[in-house]
């Protein structure tokens, strides 16, 4: 099991910028693909990226592509996530999510998962 704590979120303008944090606890992190979820109110949870666990390998949403950039340090126990050119649609609480296999895209690969922080794009 690992904990999971994303910090980062708030409220920025249409074309904004912001950095998405994700601290892990635990000395196995590197056991773990890390992924990015977000769900959008009456939306369902939707994948937006995902790094495997040297960080060689990086998975994105179509919708995030060329716009958000997934990152790890692995002597910080900690996953990125660089989101610029933001739009409204992109309003959502964000999840940090670790899995140790599976389809790097599918939610039911992570089983364990941090609060959420929530992002909020004006436009």
């Amino acid at each position: 099991q690992v904990q999971l704590v994303e910090s980062g979120g708030g409220l920025v303008q249409a074309g904004g910028s912001l950095r998405l944090s994700c601290a892990a606890s635990g000395r196995t992190f590197i056991s773990y693909v890390m992924g990015w979820f977000r769900q959008a109110p009456g939306k369902e949870r939707e994948f937006v990226a995902a790094i495997s666990r040297s960080g060689g390998a990086t998975y994105y949403a179509d919708s995030v592509k060329g716009r958000f950039t997934i990152s790890r340090d692995n002597a910080k126990n900690a996953v990125y996530l660089q989101m610029n050119s933001l739009k409204s649609e992109d309003t959502a609480v964000y999840y940090c999510a670790a899995g140790v296999s599976g389809n790097p895209y599918s939610g039911a690969s992570y089983n364990n998962w941090g609060q959420g922080t929530q992002v909020t794009v004006s436009s």
